[in-house]
């Protein structure tokens, strides 16, 4: 369906399996390549909503000077928000139980930013979806960080385990944002814009 980018050689810049399968669900051949050492950074006074799309230009523009002339790459950056609080990427089990015990019985924002560039031009746009928790007790949030290690997400889960299914009360928006990619926002980008 999205002939009009097959012109081009595409590039997932992400390490993220999550995103590796989302982007596979749009039936275009692409290929994994990931840059070590991003300056993954952003300034302090930044509001939070902005950090992600902000970050995946950042990553975007890192690839830039390596983009071929019929390549497209596209890198992507989320994070969770409660009370205007970035929550990222746990640094540990005990961190992921914390961050956990924050947002259960709460409703939180799953923010990504994705950037899209080619030789030609770069497209870079934010999706948000609210996502509320029913309240959890601290050992089921502790059974979850042992039996699914959530340390490589944001928020310190993914809605498509174990915890999605058991905590999960509600949701305003795409779903696949939270899982790491807003694939129906990506399409309509890609079959718009290029």
């Amino acid at each position: 369906m999205l002939d009009n980018i097959l012109k081009y050689d595409i590039v997932l810049a992400s390490k993220s399996p999550r995103r590796k399968e989302l982007l596979g669900m749009l039936d275009v051949p692409f290929k994994i390549k990931v840059k070590e050492g991003i300056d993954e950074s952003y300034p302090a006074d930044m509001p939070v909503v902005e950090v992600p799309e902000f970050l995946s230009r950042l990553k975007g523009n890192a690839y830039a000077e390596d983009i071929k002339g019929n390549e497209m790459v596209i890198t992507a950056d989320t994070v969770v928000i409660l009370d205007g609080k970035i929550y990222g990427k746990p640094h540990d089990d005990t961190d992921a139980v914390e961050m956990l015990m924050q947002l259960q019985g709460r409703t939180h924002t799953v923010v990504s930013g994705v950037c899209i560039a080619t030789k030609e031009k770069i497209v870079s746009f934010t999706t948000s979806t609210d996502v509320t928790f029913a309240p959890l007790t601290r050992a089921e949030v502790e059974w979850y960080v042992d039996n699914y290690r959530p340390l490589d997400k944001a928020g310190a889960y993914g809605i498509q385990e174990w915890i999605g299914c058991a905590a999960v009360a509600g949701i305003n928006g795409s779903y696949y944002n939270v899982m790491g990619l807003p694939v129906h926002q990506l399409y309509k980008v890609l079959k718009d814009e290029f």
